[in-house]
């Protein structure tokens, strides 16, 4: 029954993909006439910047508004652990801004444009030519994956005691992270993590660079919504890392499906906060849905 419910809706995406291929495709030329550069590698490594960076601080400060103002007021609910950063220290928020933004330009420009040579290496395939529907399909699927794979084993050898506290000590001065403070992290660890974590799958496949795109940017939804420390509705769960945060030694993945098969995430399934860990269909908090023990 589910394989057949997930093979029509497969099936029903696909069409969509094929009837408006001629628009996508018109508007991504567009895009790239009106946007980009004549030089492929310099709309690759400067577009996939400022496209990352424009998400990363637009709705980043968006949480971090939240926080100062409590507006819009209802939203407040959703704050996972009602009063923390309040009042928001903002000299430690100042200085972890810019770090993040050390981060972004002084480490990721040059490593966008190491990461576009291997792939110009690997081949690259035509960037004003859209994939199809099933190698997009294909290529997000196994970006997930990858990004789970290295960013598992990774994350936890930075948290073994013989590097922690040259390395990831810096992100988890944060115990109860804000946004912006997603990428607040030492600049070798932000090359080999973050941005190794996310260029891995893109160069194992050969993707095309609007999949890269289409990555990033949900990959920068994702770590922005972790890192906020709200859990909205209809948004993915942001639980699981903030419990991270909480208790350093579990919940060291993206999915969560490695630390299922390793055992790291055995304390939090027994919390409150793994019963919370859902996606809202409503206008009910977590808390509401499951109060505190």
């Amino acid at each position: 029954m589910i394989t057949e419910l997930f093979s029509n809706a497969l099936r029903q995406y696909q069409r969509f993909w094929v009837a408006s291929g001629d628009f996508w495709q018109s508007n991504w030329v567009w895009a790239l006439d009106t946007f980009g550069s004549q030089d492929d590698e310099t709309t690759y490594i400067y577009g996939l910047t400022f496209v990352t960076m424009a998400i990363y601080w637009g709705l980043g400060f968006g949480y971090i508004l939240m926080d100062l103002s409590k507006w819009p007021k209802f939203l407040q609910k959703y704050k996972i652990r009602p009063g923390t950063n309040e009042p928001l220290d903002v000299f430690k928020f100042i200085r972890g801004a810019l770090q993040s933004f050390f981060n972004q330009t002084v480490v990721g420009i040059p490593v966008a444009y190491f990461a576009y040579k291997l792939m110009q290496w690997r081949g690259m395939p035509p960037i004003r030519v859209l994939p199809t529907f099933e190698r997009l399909l294909f290529d997000l699927l196994s970006f997930v994956l990858t990004a789970e794979f290295n960013f598992y084993y990774s994350h936890r050898m930075l948290h073994h005691k013989s590097v922690y506290k040259y390395f990831h000590k810096k992100h988890h001065e944060w115990t109860y992270p804000v946004s912006v403070m997603a990428i607040c992290c030492h600049p070798v660890e932000h090359c080999f993590l973050n941005m190794f974590t996310v260029l891995l799958g893109p160069f194992l496949l050969g993707s095309h660079m609007a999949t890269s795109l289409a990555f990033f940017v949900m990959a920068m939804l994702l770590i922005l919504h972790d890192h906020s420390g709200f859990h909205l509705p209809f948004a993915y769960s942001s639980q699981f890392h903030i419990f991270h945060h909480l208790r350093i030694n579990q919940c060291f993945g993206v999915i969560g499906l490695l630390d299922w098969l390793h055992g790291t995430d055995i304390i939090f399934r027994r919390s409150t906060a793994f019963k919370r860990h859902v996606v809202l269909t409503g206008l009910r908090s977590t808390r509401e849905l499951y109060p505190d023990q």
